[in-house]
């Protein structure tokens, strides 16, 4: 799997952005991903950008975005100069916020974090499905 990264400067314009950027790796890797799981792909970076320019990226720093992808998977990395992890929160039904890792646990088949030299990444999978797989029952 090629890997191709992006950095994006500590703003709130980051966040499309990098789901733009998203879009272009996969375009360009001919994956094999329907509309759906592209639409949980950029859902999952928006959350982890969103978090990473709201709570993570340092004032003048820069969120570093890789994204790889194949006929079997999408990997995206959201890599900052924090090396506070986040937590899984679960927020009361009123809270506006506190969703994000929680709608990224749902929809990716892995995610985590790891540590950096300087800072840490928080990261996400999602299997893609072979071409012809019928959908589950319902």
């Amino acid at each position: 799997m090629l890997t191709t990264s992006r950095r994006f400067t500590r703003s709130d314009a980051s966040v499309p952005a990098a789901r733009a950027f998203t879009r272009e790796v996969i375009d360009a890797a001919d994956a094999a991903i329907d509309r759906s799981a592209l639409d949980d792909v950029l859902l999952c970076v928006s959350e982890l950008a969103t978090n990473a320019v709201r709570h993570r990226v340092p004032a003048g720093g820069a969120l570093l975005v890789k994204v790889g992808a194949d006929e079997h998977r999408v990997r995206v990395e959201c890599h900052d100069a924090n090396r506070r992890r986040p937590r899984l929160r679960h927020p009361a039904d009123d809270d506006q916020t506190g969703r994000g890792l929680l709608l990224v646990e749902a929809i990716a088949s892995r995610w985590g974090t790891d540590e950096r030299p300087f800072g840490k990444y928080v990261w996400f999978e999602l299997d893609l499905k072979p071409a012809g797989t019928p959908p589950p029952p319902s």
